[in-house]
């Protein structure tokens, strides 16, 4: 398992179980085995949903872990493969048969190794308008979704409590709803301390779902 991934994985895993008050041991245990694995990707997406099925307590993460397992395919499974791999036949097929699966949440975390890469700090409108292009006429898709991020970013320079009741007014069938909360938090502040983190958790709708995605942002972000 790429080490920046497993860092992130058991950190999610832990900060879901304290504020849940359940034990997260034996689940963090078990997914790290999932990805571990040197089963080919699809056995492992297998395996990811068999962990969850024996988990139910932390089912809010399962599509979650999807786009981290998908990310550790991209930077660890991917370079045992042939060099032109995510372009063949077999991967377009992959791709087809997990369209319904993940979240949004994929496009953060492929930012912030961008981001890593380019030595500079995450910041919103840098991932709306040079990451996502949604202000490009062939990036409308982007643009739709992520429309109320686009229309609130100003919340970056407000608080945990504007942003939830932000996020709370949002409509039900918007794509970004469950994210909006802990993503918009992270682009506010990546490196909260203790305080401002129960302040983030105190504020939310969903409490061990909002701060198992915002600790693995912010540890994916600086793993060390």
């Amino acid at each position: 398992m790429n080490n920046q991934v497993k860092k992130s994985l058991q950190s999610a895993i832990q900060q879901f179980g304290r504020v849940k008050n359940v034990d997260a041991a034996s689940f963090s245990e078990s997914l790290q085995k999932v990805f571990d694995s040197d089963a080919v990707y699809l056995d492992k997406v297998a395996l990811l949903d068999k962990a969850f099925d024996d988990y139910p307590a932390f089912e809010s993460l399962r599509e979650v872990f999807f786009d981290l397992l998908l990310i550790n395919f991209f930077t660890e499974d991917v370079q045992k493969l042939e060099e032109d791999y995510l372009e063949s036949k077999e991967w377009e097929e992959i791709e087809e048969e997990t369209l319904d699966r993940g979240t949004e949440l994929l496009n953060v975390l492929l930012y912030i190794k961008e981001c890593e890469d380019e030595d500079i700090d995450p910041d919103l409108d840098d991932f709306l308008k040079e990451f996502l292009l949604v202000e490009e006429d062939e990036f409308q898709d982007e643009h739709r979704i992520y429309e109320e991020v686009i229309a609130n970013q100003v919340l970056v320079e407000s608080s945990p409590d504007e942003i939830a009741r932000v996020a709370k007014s949002l409509p039900e069938f918007s794509e970004l709803k469950e994210l909006f909360y802990p993503m918009i938090n992270f682009f506010r502040d990546q490196d909260p301390d203790k305080e401002e983190f129960d302040t983030f958790i105190s504020n939310s709708l969903q409490p061990e779902f909002d701060a198992a995605v915002y600790q693995l942002l912010i540890t994916y972000n600086k793993p060390n």
